[in-house]
């Protein structure tokens, strides 16, 4: 029985702390998470070394009183695993900060504090390049983990060039987008690049959609060429869905009805199973949502929430698998939260988020019983049409040293195919 117990409580600290090194919420009061880099909203929370760069971070507080918040930063390798360093080997002022602005929220039905942060400032710096955990709890006690988020801290020095191509399995050219590229190390001291150097590509800032590459197929002189026919090949998957609830006065794209009571309802459009139909342009922000209140002046304070319901003739049924609604607001995960219901009477799986007042890209995943795989193509399909960001992070660890840096990155698009 004790034995049991151990394994039973070594099972959960490994699963607890292994969350601390992603995006997770621990509490169901903290709601419309956002980070990014100042110059532009939603944009991915990276910054470049020692510059003027700057990181926004903002969130609500549904219970409507203030609490203690404090950050802190924690420097992680490639695989998002901890660096094992020291805070004050990797942060060059103090560890830890306290969140201290904030902002009651206004003429809403739903009462919220948001807080908001822009750093690095004069209490957190990082020292390093490299992936970063920031994490958020209260009252200085680490224990008591409110959020986290992954963020990235550049040190540019090598130059990366990517094409995308249809896949060179046949049977996945219609439906896949394969990437080649090559990494220029130039003057970095590269010993071994089968451990010196890996490089992480993502599509659409997905950690599920993502790829690991450790080692070049071809070395030719500083450049190392990652051309392998069978690798970097992603499913192309298709336009996301999204709704625009900026307004709660009026419907806009992908909302049925709004109702108000007690507080607003808000009504999508019954979704319908797109796999098999053909490819069919629509525009939309590669999963990303943005807060935003076309009533009100100030969408951090003024901004509503809404309950949102969701439905979807997915074809299926729950002896089969399981549906989920996910997108980068809810950070792509398939989990109890985003979980819908299947209705017998209506042969749809339906759900109801809260959600802030913005515009909202979301699709549907799928996950058999059968294989326990969660699988976005089986409702949305896939075609090599579809309009995708690509995130390639490069990682080197310098000859003795204890830690990985982010050496390089690039983002390339399939709008335009060619690196932006």
């Amino acid at each position: 029985m004790q034995k049991y117990l151990l394994v039973l409580f070594l099972f959960f600290f490994y699963q607890s702390s292994a969350q601390q090194y992603t995006d997770s919420v621990y509490r169901a009061n903290i709601k419309s998470i956002e980070l990014y880099n100042q110059s532009k909203a939603g944009s991915l929370p990276a910054i470049n070394l020692n510059s003027g760069d700057k990181l926004v971070l903002g969130f609500d507080d549904l219970t409507g009183q203030t609490s203690n918040f404090y950050y802190t930063l924690e420097h992680c390798d490639a695989l998002w695993n901890s660096s094992r360093l020291a805070p004050a080997e990797y942060l060059q002022s103090f560890t830890e900060d306290q969140i201290i602005n904030y902002k009651y929220s206004s003429g809403t039905y739903q009462k919220y504090v948001h807080y908001e942060i822009i750093f690095p400032n004069a209490n957190i710096i990082p020292k390093y390049a490299g992936n970063y955990i920031l994490k958020v709890y209260e009252d200085g006690d680490q224990q008591k983990l409110v959020f986290t988020r992954k963020l990235y801290v550049l040190n540019s020095r090598v130059s990366v060039a990517a094409t995308i191509v249809p896949s060179n399995n046949v049977q996945h050219r219609q439906t896949n987008q394969k990437l080649n590229f090559t990494v220029d190390f130039g003057q970095l001291r590269i010993q071994n690049p089968a451990t010196d150097m890996r490089v992480l590509i993502m599509q659409n800032y997905r950690s599920d959609a993502s790829i690991l590459n450790r080692e070049p197929n071809i070395i030719r002189g500083t450049q190392l060429i990652y051309n392998n026919v069978n690798a970097n090949d992603f499913a192309g998957r298709n336009e996301f869905r999204y709704f625009d609830m900026r307004s709660l006065k009026a419907g806009a794209h992908g909302i049925n009805r709004i109702y108000r009571d007690t507080g607003f309802s808000v009504q999508l459009n019954t979704d319908i199973n797109r796999n098999g139909q053909p490819y069919e342009f629509q525009f939309d922000n590669n999963g990303n949502f943005f807060i935003l209140n076309q009533d009100g002046s100030d969408p951090r304070v003024d901004a509503d929430y809404a309950r949102v319901f969701f439905s979807i003739d997915a074809r299926k049924s729950a002896t089969e698998g399981s549906a989920y609604v996910i997108g980068r607001f809810n950070n792509f995960k398939p989990d109890a939260n985003s979980a819908l219901k299947f209705d017998a009477a209506s042969g749809r799986f339906t759900t109801m988020l809260l959600l802030k007042q913005g515009v909202y890209d979301y699709e549907y995943v799928w996950i058999d019983n059968a294989t326990k795989q969660a699988d976005d193509t089986v409702i949305e399909g896939s075609h090599y049409e579809t309009g995708n960001d690509y995130q390639l992070f490069i990682y080197y660890r310098p000859p003795g040293a204890r830690w990985e840096e982010l050496a390089g990155f690039q983002q390339i698009s399939t709008a335009k195919n060619q690196n932006r």
